[in-house]
């Protein structure tokens, strides 16, 4: 079959087939009778890099023709997101009470809404985040019992959202998906979602763009340690905790010393005959993140009935709330800078108060206080409670490398077997970043070969040959110090600029240029080595790693947050649903002009609605009148 250069695209007379896919939207393409009309008014001939747009050329071109419809009318965008956590959520409200034409499906693998906060049940489970600040700007609740809160109350509040704001007419639960290939002739992602668990009910879906919101620790993975499986005690994992399991009275082995296992470890001791802690590698652990209006000690505390009132009744006084803690969030980045006096007396703190706490075992302070890296190299480990609890009689600390777990418990490398009835592993996820499932892009690349080694994206949302592929929560992001939701807050909004500029202009597809992604990374390499990130200590920062490259954004929240505030399209390469990219200009007419909006709205609006008033003379009589 012919093809016809696009420069360094090429477009298939099977073009034909494209026109066709957007029949039932609001948008009235041209269908076409042959080739050449395809070629000329079609699908996908507009092919921009940066600033300059390549155009098909053809022995006989078809006369352009205008696309017969009012400007900004828009096309219908068909989305699909792979998730219903937070940023799923907060995207749909956000898609839900927009004026554009979207169609969206989020298809979520559980059979609840809430992501982490649905899989993560272990005992103590809770967020370091203060209450008040890991909730969406849009939905404030008055109803937190506590400054720091439990997982169970997170996840009720995301539930309570969801039916509150309507939000679940969107999610299909139990629906997993299993593979997404990118086609570009009809420039649609073309997705198979697995219902329920049986792997032979699969069904297909398409969208114009495809959205993982599913983040990166989503996929918790057992420990690659020998004799794993020999063990015949129940073995739990904090990602996926079976709560049926008794642990009263027993000798329970916990291996890890992340934030799961801060949190589980004081939780479970008190009904425990013996537990046995396994520390691998040295941690700081620390008070929560704004820990200035916490407890004592940076603790956490319930508010009182009293407060809670306040918060309800004042909005004001609540907002003057979040934003002090906020803003106490967002000035921690200056202890990650090394050399800076804000980190030596982070570090100087940190360690104080780990040997305070630690007093009654010193040595135990000596063994797992970091030497040879600053607080903020992995994302501080807030531990109220288990500094305190790895001193108590009925717990042994056990440091060194685990050489295999035996059928009676776990065998360190000086040959020593510790016996359990339990064992406990908080080793957390798979952070490879590399999707479980086949993602296909251009050209048949594949992304988790693409990311086989390192990821690579565009400023955390967007990948190169992966077109109209945006991602929440990706490599690269500002992870390492205060809440995520205002920053899949931000994410949405930007993810919205993009959805319009397709709808409004006709694009059929965005994708990062290589130069621009080329640029993001070298400059990023260059800046991590001025940050805690880049000292030697293992973290999903790093994919789990000592030395890899960190995952991280260079710069502050706040350095994100203005910097996302639009979207570079110079930085991408486009392609539109005509050759002439201005085809999106209509038959001259907006569609404001009839829609019932106002028509002199840049003269202000009349009580703030943008609706076309219904001019009466007896308004403006005294005004005439004045002038005879």
């Amino acid at each position: 079959m012919g093809s016809i250069e696009l420069g360094s695209v090429v477009v298939e007379e099977q073009a034909l087939d494209t026109v066709s896919q957007t029949k039932g939207t609001k948008a009235k393409y041209v269908e076409a009778a042959n080739v050449e009309d395809v070629l000329t008014n079609g699908c996908c001939h507009g092919h921009v890099s940066g600033n300059k747009v390549e155009k098909a050329t053809a022995t006989e071109e078809e006369p352009y023709k205008i696309l017969e419809e009012p400007n900004r009318r828009g096309r219908k965008i068909r989305v699909i997101t792979i998730g219903a956590g937070a940023s799923a959520l907060n995207f749909a409200h956000d898609i839900d009470t927009s004026p554009l034409d979207i169609e969206l499906a989020i298809y979520e693998k559980n059979p609840e809404i809430g992501g982490t906060w649905y899989e993560n049940r272990y005992p103590g489970c809770a967020c370091d985040i203060p209450s008040v600040n890991y909730q969406l700007s849009w939905a404030p609740s008055a109803h937190w019992s506590s400054y720091y809160s439990s997982a169970p109350q997170i996840l009720q509040y995301f539930k309570t959202l969801a039916d509150d704001y309507k939000l679940r007419k969107y999610i299909k639960l139990s629906h997993r998906v299993v593979g997404a290939t990118w086609s570009e002739e009809t420039q649609e992602w073309h997705v198979k979602i697995q219902r329920g668990d049986n792997p032979e009910d699969v069904i297909d879906d398409k969208c114009n763009v495809l959205v993982n919101a599913s983040g990166v620790l989503n996929k918790w993975k057992w420990p690659t340690i020998k004799g794993r499986e020999s063990f015949r005690g129940p073995m739990l994992h904090s990602a996926n905790w079976d709560s049926n399991v008794d642990l009263r009275g027993k000798t329970v082995a916990i291996i890890g010393s992340g934030s799961s296992a801060v949190q589980i470890v004081p939780n479970i001791l008190p009904e425990l005959k013996n537990l046995k802690c396994f520390i691998r590698s040295t941690s700081w652990v620390t008070a929560g993140f704004g820990s200035n209006f916490a407890g004592k000690n940076g603790g956490n505390f319930d508010y009182t009935e009293e407060q809670k009132k306040l918060l309800a009744e004042n909005p004001e006084m609540y907002l003057k709330y979040r934003k002090n803690i906020e803003s106490e969030l967002n000035s921690r980045f200056r202890f990650i800078l090394n050399g800076s006096p804000e980190q030596a007396t982070a570090r100087a703190f940190a360690e104080k108060e780990m040997r305070r706490k630690l007093e009654k075992k010193p040595w135990i302070a000596d063994a797992i206080v970091p030497k040879d890296f600053a607080v903020g190299c992995r994302r501080p480990t807030p531990g109220n409670g288990y500094l305190e609890a790895l001193c108590e009689d009925n717990v042994d600390v056990i440091q060194g490398t685990i050489k295999e777990i035996t059928e009676k418990g776990i065998r360190t490398s000086d040959g020593i077997e510790h016996e359990a009835d339990i064992i406990v592993c908080a080793t957390g996820f798979d952070v490879s970043w590399k999707p479980h499932y086949p993602t296909i892009g251009r050209e048949g690349k594949s992304l988790a070969e693409e990311w086989a080694t390192v990821p690579s994206t565009y400023l955390s949302i967007t990948v190169p040959h992966f077109p109209n592929y945006l991602i929440f929560n990706g490599p690269f992001g500002p992870y390492g110090h205060g809440s995520f939701l205002p920053i899949t807050e931000v994410l949405s909004k930007h993810f919205l600029q993009m959805l319009e500029k397709m709808s409004m202009e006709h694009l059929t597809s965005f994708s990062p240029s290589e130069a621009a992604v080329a640029d993001f990374a070298e400059h990023r390499r260059t800046f991590i080595p001025r940050t805690a990130w880049s000292s030697p200590c293992r973290s999903w920062f790093k994919q789990g790693t000592v030395d890899g490259e960190v995952m991280m954004w260079p710069g502050s929240r706040v350095h994100f947050f203005e910097n996302m505030k639009t979207v570079r399209w110079e930085d991408y390469e486009l392609k539109y649903a005509n050759r002439n990219r201005f085809w999106y200009l209509g038959n001259g007419f907006s569609e404001r002009e009839f829609d019932g909006r106002d028509l002199s709205w840049y003269l202000g609006l009349l009580n703030g609605k943008d609706v076309q008033p219904e001019y009466v003379r007896d308004d403006i009589n005294d005004l005439l009148e004045a002038e005879s």
